[in-house]
């Protein structure tokens, strides 16, 4: 983070989120104690010999940005765009009203003794299950995070569409996810059993051969920004990389203090610092207009059927002219 983006984050803070100075520490330096801790996941004692305060005090306005930051999350949470017909990037034209990308990712935490077994991941690892929806330009739309690790993304899912302040997705509009979620309204998963790791110009085998391959493998290519956005998260912020020694409650809101301030870096700063090191890591209710169910759907499975036809033909002409 440049000097003009920690300015300006400042600034938020305090005229936003409500963070004060107080009689010895001003609002600056809370927001550099605070990023120490997440950027480089200090220890309390190190912050403390680094500022010259005591561990009470770093405990303390650490708490307060925190809170601070999460109330900023109506200007810091993306609204996303949908992908029209004049867009030209190859991984993008096709899916016509994508808004993003939706994925789950584990990241570690400590938890009681007796928490440990509902927090085991099937990679068996004590970690919460954390709901990210992300742009096609990997900001974040939506993020949840106090799942255990042991529920599944498509649970994860239903209950984020299902709160009544929750992930909310306009009817006519959808997402793409992977095989671990249902394919139905507004949600976009590809083909199982379908491969997708193909070269679109390859000879032979290594070309798609069917509607199914090359949707799936436009779709891999698309979906792998929720990926991408993960990686930036867990590499810019070493606090999300190892669990820390805080509550499950605040180790919950620092998850999602993250994702905020990943948005506010993307968007203030003119290049993001990390994203050249990170690359490619990886191949209410319907009458507000959104959509509420989660149910299979033949009308959906139907569409997509017509959409990779249609993705497959626009393929094949190509290759022959």
């Amino acid at each position: 983070m440049d000097i003009n983006a920690f300015v300006k984050l400042c600034y938020l803070l305090q005229h936003v989120g409500g963070l004060e100075h107080s009689r010895f520490v001003y609002v600056h330096e809370q927001v550099a104690l605070f990023l120490q801790v997440l950027a480089h996941h200090k220890k309390n004692r190190i912050v403390s010999y680094d500022f010259k305060r005591s561990g009470q005090t770093v405990s303390k306005y650490f708490n307060r940005v925190l809170a601070a930051l999460l109330k900023l999350h109506p200007i810091l949470l993306v609204t996303p765009e949908p992908i029209g017909e004049a867009e030209t990037n190859e991984n993008w034209k096709h899916f016509k009203g994508c808004l993003g990308a939706v994925d789950g990712t584990f990241i570690k935490v400590r938890v009681e003794l007796t928490e440990k077994p509902k927090y085991r991941s099937r990679k068996g690892e004590i970690a919460v299950n954390v709901l990210g929806v992300c742009d096609r330009n990997c900001n974040f739309i939506y993020i949840l995070s106090g799942w255990e690790g042991s529920a599944a993304d498509s649970r994860v899912l239903r209950d984020a569409v299902m709160r009544p302040n929750g992930f909310k997705v306009p009817s006519g509009n959808y997402y793409l996810c992977d095989g671990g979620y249902m394919n139905t309204t507004g949600f976009l998963t590809p083909y199982r059993g379908i491969r997708y790791h193909l070269k679109e110009w390859g000879e032979g085998r290594a070309a798609p051969q069917n509607p199914e391959e090359y949707f799936n493998m436009k779709h891999s290519r698309a979906r792998n920004v929720i990926e991408k956005a993960f990686g930036l998260l867990k590499t810019r912020w070493a606090a999300l990389r190892s669990n820390t020694f805080y509550p499950i409650k605040v180790q919950n809101r620092i998850i999602i203090a993250c994702a905020l301030l990943h948005n506010f870096i993307r968007t203030n700063m003119e290049i993001d610092p990390w994203e050249l090191e990170v690359g490619d890591i990886f191949h209410g209710n319907e009458d507000d207009g959104f959509i509420s169910s989660l149910d299979p759907s033949v009308t959906w499975n139907n569409w997509r059927d017509n959409l990779a036809n249609d993705m497959f033909t626009q393929y094949r002409h190509r290759r022959r002219a």
